[in-house]
C-alpha cells in the first residue's frame, strides 16, 4: 500500500532580480549587486532587491538607493528591468507544472505553491531544485507544509538553497518563542497592535483569546489571526489563473511638487496609465486609493468606494477630489494611484474592499 500523501510545497527563488542580474553579467558573480529604480543612486528611488553580498551591509528591500549606496559604496547599483525578470519567471513557472502530477498556484515572479501527492516530500523538493536550477541556473529554497501558511513560512528556515518542513507536528516547536512578526500576513503594524495585548510570540497568538481578537481586528480577520497562529488554513494548491484585485502606479519626483497645477498634471498622468491597465481586465473601477509622500519621508493614503465606472474622466475626477485633501504648502516627493476593480467572491457575499495594500 503506498504512504503517499498530500503536501504543500512552497517554491521561493533565492535573491531572484539579483539572480537574474548576475547571468545576464557574470562578471558581477559574488559581488554585491543591488537592482532599484533608473540604476543611479543619486535619484529617488528604492531598492527593488539586493544580492546576499549586500544584504551583509544592511541593505534591503524598500530602502533608499541613496542609503544603499553609502552603506555599500562598492556595489554594483543596476536599473529594474522588469521584461527579463517576467521572462525568466516565466521559465520557472513552466518548470514546475512540469513535475510530476503537480499542481502550481503562482504567487508571484519569484515564488509560487506546487500542490502534490508523494511518500518523499524533501526527495520531490530536491528534485524541484534540481529542475529549476537545469533549466534557468536560478537557486531556489523549497518549504514543505501540511497547509499553505506552513509551507510558506517553512521556505524561511530552507534560506539559501536548502528544504525545510513544517507540519502541525514541529510548529510549535519551531515558531511557538518566535515573534508575530515572522508570520506571513503579520506586518510590523500588526505586530504592535498584538503587541499591546501582551501578544508578543506566535505561541501566544496561537493560545490568544478569540473574543479579544474579533474585537480588535474584526470578525473576519481576528479568527484569521489566530488561526495563523496556529499555522492552519487550507491546504489547497488552487491553480485558477490569478486575477488582479487593482493595479497602481506610482511616481517618485526627482524634484518636489509644490504647485498645484503640478499635482494635477502629476494625478493625470499617474490615472491614465492606471486606467491603460484596467482597461486590459475588462472590469470597472469600484475604488480609488491616492498615496502622497511628503518631504521628507511622511506617507499618507486617501482611499473612497465610487459607483462602478470605466469611464476616465469620472476616475480622475474622484482622484483629483481626493487630492484636495492633501496638507497645502507640503512639498511632495511621490504620489501613486491605485484603482480596485471587483472580485467574482465579491457578487457572492457583498464584500468590495476598497483600501489598497499600500
Amino acid at each position: 500500500m503506498s504512504d503517499a500523501r498530500s503536501w504543500v510545497l512552497h517554491v521561493d527563488l533565492d535573491q531572484f532580480v539579483a539572480a537574474v542580474e548576475v547571468l545576464r553579467r557574470p562578471e558581477l558573480a559574488g559581488k554585491p549587486v543591488i537592482v532599484g529604480g533608473r540604476g543611479d543612486p543619486m535619484e529617488r528611488a528604492v531598492v527593488s532587491t539586493a544580492s546576499y553580498e549586500a544584504r551583509a551591509f544592511g541593505v534591503g528591500s524598500g530602502m533608499p538607493l541613496r542609503i544603499a549606496a553609502r552603506k555599500v559604496p562598492d556595489a554594483v547599483i543596476l536599473p529594474v528591468d522588469a521584461d527579463a525578470y517576467t521572462a525568466a519567471s516565466a521559465e520557472v513557472m513552466e518548470t514546475l507544472r512540469a513535475q510530476p502530477d503537480a499542481t502550481v498556484q503562482v504567487l508571484g515572479w519569484d515564488e509560487a505553491f506546487v500542490g502534490v501527492q508523494t511518500e518523499d516530500p524533501e526527495g520531490y523538493a530536491r528534485r524541484v531544485q534540481k529542475a529549476v536550477l537545469d533549466r534557468t541556473r536560478l537557486h531556489c529554497s523549497v518549504g514543505i507544509g501540511d497547509t499553505l501558511v506552513r509551507a510558506k513560512v517553512a521556505t524561511g528556515f530552507g534560506k539559501p538553497r536548502g528544504v525545510f518542513r513544517l507540519t502541525a507536528e514541529n510548529w510549535a516547536a519551531v515558531m511557538g518563542e518566535r515573534p508575530t512578526v515572522d508570520l506571513w500576513g503579520v506586518g510590523s503594524k500588526i505586530s504592535r497592535r498584538l503587541a499591546a495585548h501582551g501578544i508578543t510570540t506566535v505561541a501566544h497568538l496561537a493560545r490568544a483569546d478569540l473574543e479579544l481578537l474579533t474585537t480588535e481586528f474584526g470578525p473576519r480577520m481576528g479568527p484569521w489571526y489566530a488561526q495563523l497562529g496556529r499555522g492552519e488554513g487550507t491546504d489547497v494548491v488552487d491553480d485558477t489563473p490569478w486575477l488582479a484585485r487593482g493595479h497602481s502606479r506610482e511616481t517618485t519626483f526627482q524634484q518636489d511638487l509644490t504647485e498645484r497645477a503640478q499635482v494635477e498634471a502629476a494625478v493625470g498622468e499617474l490615472a491614465a496609465r492606471v486606467l491603460e491597465d484596467v482597461a486590459r481586465e475588462g472590469r470597472p473601477v469600484i475604488g480609488i486609493t491616492l498615496k502622497v509622500r511628503y518631504a521628507p519621508f511622511l506617507t499618507r493614503t486617501f482611499a473612497r468606494r465610487i459607483a462602478a465606472t470605466a469611464d476616465p474622466e469620472v476616475v480622475l475626477a474622484q482622484a483629483l477630489d481626493l487630492a484636495d485633501r492633501f496638507e497645502s504648502g507640503r512639498p511632495i516627493r511621490l504620489l501613486g494611484l491605485r484603482a480596485e476593480m471587483p472580485m467574482p467572491e465579491d457578487a457572492r457575499d457583498g464584500h468590495t474592499p476598497t483600501r489598497s495594500g499600500w
